[in-house]
């Protein structure tokens, strides 16, 4: 392990993670020691309406420390419908949320960050890295053709609201120390080549993107058990592994939750090697969202029968 930075991470007895918003929905799954799955039926007749599922994320993550307890959000889908209607249908309430962290700029993490904004009724904390501003962004097609990165939102227009606005490429601490956000993920790994075909303009040149505002989150269960939640994990997910173990000078890994990024043809050729280390790293919990891809979901299940467990929106993960 690298030398250590020694994050000052407070220890949580309980972390709670509810999906907002996924790729999948399932109302048939079951509940489990670790996932209780949204039910059914809330009373005699079934819902006319249901969850919906979009190519997104957005989780709730809530930590519980004594009597202290502290609730942030986590990405915000892709369009401004999904996250809201499942915050609807799941009776959540936001208005604990001190906090939203946005993993990236990707329109599929940041869609509806408006409309969570003008749900909460009370300032809070908007954090980022200061590249997740960086745009136009592309990516390229096989033709040569490139596609432009809607883009979802501006800063001029959180920096007008009561919003608190952090950008940070460093790792930053909030929800009372009890969450860090990790900032600029460090590459070490010889596989992880973050997305290929990306492209961001520079000084009115395209160039290659590496996507330097890939972020996570590190949370630490009582007796030094890490936990790690990954937005799209462009970083790669064993660099991020390593740039955790790093910052918190703890080699236990007991969960990685969130998206993966191991679909694709290009991405396809490096799921062995990520197993292969994974396997070494040895979670308790591996619960892979969004954009890992069915082909890396079903090896990871292969591999890992007592840790993988398929996420569905609405399902809350409860960690101790």
């Amino acid at each position: 392990m690298a030398q250590s930075v020694n994050l000052p991470l407070k220890e949580v007895e309980r972390i709670e993670i509810t999906t907002l918003i996924d790729n999948y929905v399932d109302l048939m799954l079951q509940d489990t020691p670790i996932v209780k799955r949204p039910p059914l039926s809330t009373g005699k007749e079934l819902p006319k309406d249901t969850l919906v599922a979009e190519h997104g994320l957005c989780l709730m993550i809530t930590t519980y420390r004594g009597s202290d307890s502290h609730s942030i959000l986590f990405d915000a889908g892709y369009n401004k419908n999904g996250v809201m209607h499942n915050i609807d249908q799941l009776g959540i309430d936001i208005q604990s949320v001190e906090a939203l962290v946005l993993s990236h700029a990707h329109m599929d993490h940041a869609g509806a960050i408006y409309s969570i904004l003008n749900r909460i009724s009370k300032p809070i904390t908007l954090l980022v890295h200061p590249e997740i501003f960086s745009f136009p962004r592309c990516i390229e097609q096989k033709d040569g053709n490139r596609v432009l990165f809607p883009r979802t939102f501006v800063k001029e227009d959180i920096a007008s609201t009561d919003f608190t606005l952090i950008e940070s490429k460093s790792p930053t601490l909030i929800a009372n120390d009890t969450i860090a956000v990790t900032g600029e993920v460090e590459r070490t790994t010889d596989f992880e080549k973050g997305l290929p075909n990306a492209y961001v303009q520079v000084d009115g040149h395209y160039q290659k993107d590496s996507i330097p505002d890939d972020q996570s989150l590190i949370l630490k269960l009582k007796n030094k058990r890490l936990v790690l939640i990954t937005g799209c994990c462009h970083a790669g997910i064993i660099n991020t592994i390593r740039f955790t173990r790093k910052l918190t000078g703890i080699d236990s890994m007991y969960g990685v939750l969130g998206g993966l990024h191991l679909s694709g043809a290009f991405f396809e050729t490096i799921i062995e090697k990520t197993v292969d280390a994974l396997q070494e790293i040895n979670p308790e919990v591996i619960v892979p969202m969004h954009c890992t891809g069915w082909n890396a979901m079903k090896r990871l299940a292969d591999i890992f029968p007592g840790a993988f467990i398929l996420n569905s929106v609405g399902s809350k993960f409860i960690l101790t």
